[in-house]
């Protein structure tokens, strides 16, 4: 490692332990990176930052914002719990069953793993409590099940990383959806073997079909905004940018024409919220761009690969260094900073170990989504810990349950490729 490369880092890490903004971290090091070690001049960073921004794939993600806040402010989320209680609530662990579900179910809408914590978890935690479940038990899934946001499409981390890697970003998506629904079955199994002989939790009775129909048919409008994300993506029908906006504006009408749970004031305010959102996140993408194009004049990422490749030979021993290291990373990084700065390092690794990239994608966000709910950094811990009243060493303590699912899953689809490139081979994503 040259001299270069070694203050690049500590000013890197100085800055990220000093709890400067990341955007802030990532811009500065460039700029430092490209002024004083490359001599470059300063209107390559300034046109940088604007080229960054200026891509039409941006669009995507902005919108999966918007519709993901729509649809927490409004009657969406409830109408979707509601359906999930309906299905397995009268199950031994069902209302704990509910909640991974209904999680998978807003994850398959918003994109976002911070959106299903705070849309599910003020209203799950409470009623889980109420119901006789375990606080420690309660916490970790829900602390958990919301990282189905990122894995289950549309995921904002795929958007990048396909932005980063030009795979396609349908192919992509496709990749999500078995390894969520094997954590979801997972975690209804674990539920039913700890609640299986427990006398003392409420259980609702198995629903008439009447009942059932009735359920459906209040949560119809929900779910019919799944089938045209998906249904219009895979069809052909439109893009997953149209996705994003024909999206947005079917969760607009129905919450405002069909539930009448939002006014004008409440389009508003979730505007408002949404850019702010949006802005921070183009933020962390243009000043991640930034510190990529040092990356590339400095040659790092090649350079990385070739000592990778002489040093590690086995393509299960790279994968196992990938997992651990990225689960490493994702404890002190958020998961976009994370995908646009160690993508295109990690990119050139993939041809030497015969590593497809599109499931490289999705175990990078599996392994990121991990860090959502891992100290010290995880967000969902803070966010779960404020719900419940409870500190993050708490909260720490009762996801070990769920994160070992967590991570048996990831481990599997990282040794059986096959099991999560089936169904883009079978739309024709190669």
């Amino acid at each position: 490692m040259q001299t270069n490369d070694l203050i690049i880092l500590c000013v890197l890490l100085g800055c990220m332990f000093t709890y400067v903004p990341v955007f802030l971290c990532l811009f500065f090091t460039a700029a430092i990176g490209l002024i004083f070690f490359l001599d470059m001049p300063l209107g390559l960073l300034i046109q940088t930052l604007f080229r960054s921004l200026d891509n039409f794939s941006l669009v995507v993600v902005l919108f999966f914002i918007l519709c993901g806040n729509i649809m927490s402010k409004g009657k969406t989320v409830e109408k979707l719990i509601n359906l999930a209680n309906a299905l397995v609530s009268w199950l031994p662990g069902g209302l704990g069953m509910a909640g991974v579900i209904g999680c998978g179910l807003f994850g398959a809408i918003s994109g976002s793993t911070v959106a299903t914590v705070v849309a599910l978890g003020g209203f799950m935690i409470p009623a889980l409590m109420r119901n006789g479940y375990d606080e420690k038990y309660t916490l970790g899934l829900m602390t958990t099940s919301p990282n189905l946001g990122v894995i289950i499409p549309p995921s904002i981390s795929m958007i990048f990383y396909s932005m980063i890697s030009n795979v396609s970003l349908e192919g992509l998506f496709i990749t999500g959806f078995i390894p969520g629904l094997l954590i979801i079955l997972c975690v209804c199994l674990y539920s039913w073997l700890k609640y299986r002989n427990r006398t003392d939790i409420k259980r609702l009775p198995a629903p008439r079909m009447g009942d059932l129909l009735a359920i459906f048919k209040e949560g119809f409008w929900a779910l019919m905004l799944i089938v045209i994300i998906f249904g219009g993506i895979f069809s052909g029908m439109f893009t997953a940018n149209e996705a994003a906006v024909v999206a947005s504006v079917y969760a607009l009408f129905v919450e405002y024409f069909i539930y009448r749970s939002m006014s004008f004031n409440d389009i508003k305010d979730v505007t408002v919220s949404s850019a702010v959102t949006s802005a921070t996140l183009l933020l962390i993408v243009a000043s991640a761009t930034c510190f990529g194009r040092y990356l590339t004049f400095e040659n790092i990422p090649n350079r990385v690969a070739e000592v990778v490749v002489s040093t590690i030979q086995s393509p299960i021993m790279f994968l196992l260094a990938m997992n651990i290291l990225l689960l490493i990373i994702g404890m002190f990084m958020d998961i976009i900073s994370a995908t646009l700065i160690l993508g295109p390092v990690f990119l050139p690794l993939l041809g030497p170990f015969g590593v497809d990239p599109m499931h490289f994608g999705l175990i990078m966000t599996v392994n990121l989504a991990i860090g959502y709910c891992t100290p010290p950094m995880g967000v969902s811990l803070f966010i779960t810990g404020a719900l419940a009243k409870r500190d993050i060493i708490y909260v720490s303590r009762a996801i070990w349950p769920f994160l070992v699912i967590q991570i048996g899953v990831l481990f599997f689809l990282t040794y059986f490729p096959q099991v999560v490139l089936f169904l883009p081979r079978m739309f024709g994503y190669n």
